[in-house]
């Protein structure tokens, strides 16, 4: 039965997905998109199995996990800092120079980080240097080169692919980084990681100039500090911040201290690597999926039903015997929603303002995402040291997702066009 599942759910959005190759006639498109998915998988990937090393860090260290989770929780917030910054910043100097930039920043601070005994040490390598360069080369800048380089039409189902890159990312990472970590320790982990992170430097190159088919982009248009003051007057820009924030929360929350409750449920340190892996392959038919829909349907009712659908997933866990199959059951539901909340989001920032400053506007929004990040992984680690539990955590979790879901469907957005086809 399952099984069964599972393979309907693929089956469905890689059918959704071939109809749009089908559809596209410019194989520069695919260039375009697949290379900012597989920076985005590399990126995300290294940067979502982080909360992996928390327990092994730490019994090397003996700097405590709420220091740990502390400086994860400053990476958190940095990485949402940078990207605006960033964003603004490719738009002088171009996508290409800025992703390499960040690449290599990445690269550093996960080689550093073992060098670090101290929590500041361990704060400005994991949570300033490599979460710096993860942020670059992130969400703000791939899907901001990517809108300004193809058709209108085409831009929701390539922010599904693009943001499956992610999840791809965390899928092929996840048991990655648990088998290095069994096998090496984490410190080897850590370096291999890094090393698999020079794979994304020749992609980043691909996006270095507009593609024939992106030709059409809008490069007209206010300036940034024009469309800042329009933005920031935009009661429905506000919306997509504030529903950005709980995503924030969540992810962070669950990439830094989901290993940890497994733990605490007395399960073995491979249902952590298998959790993380399965959230990702969901969330690969869940943003392949939401692109798709978000051509069909409002994407504010799409984000509201995402939120709503991660509340009701955490109230089943917390009354779930907490089994294997419950936390391979409960990753698979959270992964479907998992960043599936990116592309109607980012949509919905181009819809309000069109794309010529989309890398800076969907940065802040990112930012928002981060600062919502911060509290998810340091309040938890709070949590657990305080109580023994993650209980609380999980309550204010569900209670900022029914929030969210509340907060989006006010959002204002035109009914999408249903007539076309691509060209």
């Amino acid at each position: 039965m399952g099984k069964d599942f599972v393979w309907f759910i693929l089956k469905a959005c890689f059918r959704n997905a071939l109809i749009n190759v089908r559809q596209s006639t410019s194989l520069s498109f695919w260039f375009i998109t697949l290379s900012a998915a597989i920076i985005l998988a590399i990126t995300q990937g290294a940067r979502q199995t982080t909360g992996m090393y928390v327990s092994p860090m730490n019994t090397d260290t003996g700097l405590g996990i709420a220091n740990i989770a502390f400086a994860m929780a400053v990476g958190q917030f940095v990485w949402g800092v940078v990207q605006p910054i960033a964003g603004a910043l490719a738009g002088r100097l171009g996508y290409a120079p800025m992703l390499t930039v960040g690449v290599l920043l990445m690269i550093l601070g996960s080689v550093i980080t073992p060098m670090m005994t101290t929590t500041l040490g361990l704060v400005i390598a994991l949570g300033v240097i490599q979460a710096a360069g993860a942020g670059i080369g992130s969400f703000s800048l791939l899907m901001g080169a990517v809108a300004n380089r193809i058709p209108a039409d085409k831009r929701p189902f390539a922010s599904g692919v693009v943001n499956a890159g992610s999840s791809l990312g965390q899928f092929i990472f996840a048991p990655i980084t648990a088998g290095l970590i069994a096998w090496v320790g984490w410190v080897k982990s850590l370096w291999s990681v890094a090393a698999i992170a020079l794979i994304a430097l020749p992609l980043v190159w691909i996006l270095r100039a507009p593609s024939q088919g992106g030709s059409t982009a809008v490069v007209e248009g206010p300036s940034l500090n024009e469309q800042l003051k329009i933005a920031v007057r935009d009661k429905s820009y506000w919306l997509l911040h504030a529903g950005f924030f709980t995503c924030g929360f969540h992810i962070a929350f669950l990439v830094t201290h989901l290993p940890t409750e497994i733990q605490l449920c007395d399960l073995s340190p491979k249902v952590s690597g298998d959790a993380l892996a399965i959230i990702g392959l969901f969330n690969i038919a869940g943003s392949l999926l939401i692109g798709w829909m978000a051509t069909r349907w409002r994407m504010r009712a799409l984000l509201a039903g995402l939120y709503a659908c991660r509340a009701i997933a955490i109230g089943l866990y917390l009354l779930a015997p907490k089994t294997p199959e419950t936390l391979y059951l409960f990753s698979a539901v959270i992964g479907l929603t998992w960043l599936a909340t990116v592309p109607p989001t980012a949509g919905l920032v181009s819809k309000l303002f069109g794309v010529k400053h989309l890398a800076t506007l969907f940065g802040l929004t990112l930012l928002s995402h981060q600062i919502g990040g911060f509290l998810g992984a340091w309040l938890g680690g709070i949590a657990i040291d305080a109580t023994g539990t993650y209980h609380w955590m999980w309550y204010a979790d569900m209670a900022l997702a029914l929030l969210a879901a509340a907060a989006s469907l006010p959002v204002r957005e035109a009914a999408p066009k249903l007539t076309a086809a691509p060209a």
